[in-house]
């Protein structure tokens, strides 16, 4: 219905992310994506992260910087993604990097992971300056 419903010109690099649900795997779905133009996506077999990061980080792009919006047109909403993407990446702190920003912690090449895991005595997590 989405796909029968938009008002944008056929998608450029377009991806539809899902979890692996067997309606997402199904071939008749991804036939019906792959012949509208848009890559189908999944998260890895067996790893339950993989979709809770993407839904988290999706979470705060619409509450923190409103991009559940609605937005005049598309070039407003590219604009207004690109904006906070950006935001996100290089001026908000992140309580689970140690309340670094993302693209100084990628800068240093420092091995961190913000997934909840136990870590042994001799781990320690690597934080942000």
């Amino acid at each position: 219905m989405k796909i029968a419903l938009r008002q944008c010109p056929e998608p450029k690099g377009l991806v539809h992310h899902s979890d692996r649900g067997f309606q997402y795997c199904s071939k008749a779905y991804t036939t019906l994506l792959k012949k509208a133009g848009i890559t189908p996506s999944m998260g890895e077999a067996g790893n339950c992260y993989d979709n809770a990061l993407a839904e988290r980080m999706n979470g705060i792009l619409k509450t923190e910087y409103l991009l559940d919006a609605r937005f005049h047109d598309l070039t407003q909403a590219y604009a207004c993604a690109k904006h906070a993407i950006k935001s996100y990446n290089e001026k908000r702190p992140h309580l689970s990097l140690g309340m670094g920003i993302p693209a100084e912690i990628h800068s240093t090449n420092a091995v961190f992971s913000s997934l909840k895991r136990k870590t042994s005595p001799s781990q320690k997590p690597v934080k942000a300056k």
